[in-house]
């Protein structure tokens, strides 16, 4: 299952994210996503977990739950929906 998580810290690092899941079963990958401008964190990521009662899991427990001071969002991903090309 893939999981979103919103309103990460900005200094969150894929290792601390992926750490931040373990607890709760296998984390197969976690995806901070950068900014390609900048090289900074835009706040949010993907975590990739293959059991899907550990997934769920995950979910129920870490939404809302404070994260250096900021209460994340974690739920399952949806598909990324198509956008027009900026030129």
């Amino acid at each position: 299952m893939n999981i979103y998580v919103g309103n990460l810290p900005y200094t969150v690092n894929e290792s601390e994210l992926a750490e931040l899941f373990e607890g709760f079963g296998n984390v197969a990958r976690a995806n901070v996503i950068i900014d390609r401008e900048t090289g900074r964190s835009k706040g949010f990521g993907f975590v990739e977990m293959n059991d899907q009662a550990e997934a769920e899991a995950a979910i129920e427990a870490l939404d809302g739950s404070d994260m250096s001071g900021r209460p994340i969002r974690v739920n399952e991903a949806r598909p990324r929906t198509p956008r027009p090309r900026r030129d």
